[in-house]
C-alpha cells in the first residue's frame, strides 16, 4: 500500500512540474511576443530614422566628392551655356549644352555607383574618396561593411544612457539604380537681369541593414554646381534652361 501511495504521489508531482513547465513556456512565449511587439513598434522605428540619417549623410559624402572630381573641377563651366544674341546684341535665348554636361554625368555616376559598392564590400582600400570618408568614419568599422555602431541605449532618449549598452551596426547595400539628373533653375535679378542656377540631382536606392531587420530607403541629394547671372534684358524664352536633362540611370550589377 505504501508503494502504490508513493507512486501516485510521485505521478502527481510530474503532473504538476509538467503543467508549471507548460506554464512558464506559454508566459513565456507571450512575454516574447509583446516585447517583440514593443520592438518592433517603439524601438525600430527609432533605429530606422537614426539609420536613415546617417546612411544619407554617409551617401553624401560619396555623392559630393564624385561631383567635384568628375564636374565642378573638370568642366569649363562657362561651355554648359549657348548665348544667342539678336542684330542689336540683346540676349535672344539661353540654351544648355546638355552633351557636355551629360558626358561628366555619367562618369560622376558610375564612380558615385563603384565606390558605393566598394564600402559595401569592406574594400575601403579602393575607394577614392577614402581621405574624407576616414575624417568621418572609423577606417576598422568600413572595413567590416558598417559605416556606423550606435549605442543601443539611445533608445531610452535620455543622454545619460546615450553612450551605454550593446552597439547595433548600421550596414547599407546599393539595392536599385543610381539615377542621376541636372535640374535648372530661372530667376528675376535685380532689374533686366537673370540669375540661372544648375543643379545635379542624385538619387540612391539603398537598403538599410540592422539587426534581424532591413528596409529599403531612397536618398536623394541636390548639388549646386553653378550660378550665372545674365546681364542686359532678359528674353522672354530661355532655350530649354526650364526642364531638367534626361536621367542618367545605371544598372546595379
Amino acid at each position: 500500500m505504501n508503494k502504490v501511495h508513493l507512486k501516485r504521489k510521485i505521478k502527481l508531482f510530474q503532473m504538476k512540474f509538467l503543467n508549471i513547465i507548460a506554464i512558464f513556456i506559454v508566459i513565456t512565449l507571450i512575454c516574447l511576443y509583446f516585447i517583440f511587439g514593443y520592438i518592433k513598434d517603439r524601438i525600430m522605428p527609432s533605429l530606422f530614422e537614426y539609420g536613415s540619417l546617417e546612411a544619407k549623410k554617409f551617401s553624401s559624402i560619396i555623392i559630393n566628392d564624385a561631383i567635384d572630381k568628375y564636374i565642378t573641377n573638370t568642366i569649363d563651366l562657362e561651355k554648359l551655356f549657348i548665348i544667342t544674341n539678336d542684330s542689336n546684341g540683346e540676349i535672344k535665348s539661353v540654351d544648355f549644352n546638355t552633351s557636355l554636361i551629360n558626358k561628366h554625368l555619367t562618369t560622376a555616376t558610375k564612380s558615385i555607383q563603384k565606390n558605393l559598392k566598394l564600402i559595401e564590400e569592406g574594400n575601403i582600400d579602393k575607394v577614392e574618396y577614402k581621405t574624407d570618408l576616414l575624417d568621418n568614419y572609423d577606417e576598422k568599422n568600413l572595413k567590416k561593411g558598417v559605416i556606423y555602431y550606435l549605442n543601443s541605449g539611445f533608445i531610452f532618449n535620455n543622454p545619460i544612457f546615450a553612450n551605454f549598452g550593446a552597439q547595433i551596426p548600421i550596414k547599407i547595400s546599393l539595392t536599385g539604380d543610381v539615377v542621376s539628373n541636372i535640374i535648372t533653375e530661372v530667376t528675376n535679378y535685380g532689374i533686366n537681369n537673370a540669375l540661372i542656377k544648375i543643379y545635379v540631382n542624385i538619387k540612391i536606392t539603398e537598403n538599410l541593414i540592422l539587426p534581424f531587420y532591413d528596409k529599403e530607403i531612397e536618398l536623394e541629394t541636390k548639388v549646386p554646381i553653378v550660378l550665372k547671372l545674365v546681364n542686359g534684358t532678359v528674353p522672354s524664352y530661355y532655350g530649354n534652361m526650364n526642364t531638367t536633362t534626361p536621367s542618367l540611370t545605371l544598372p546595379n550589377d
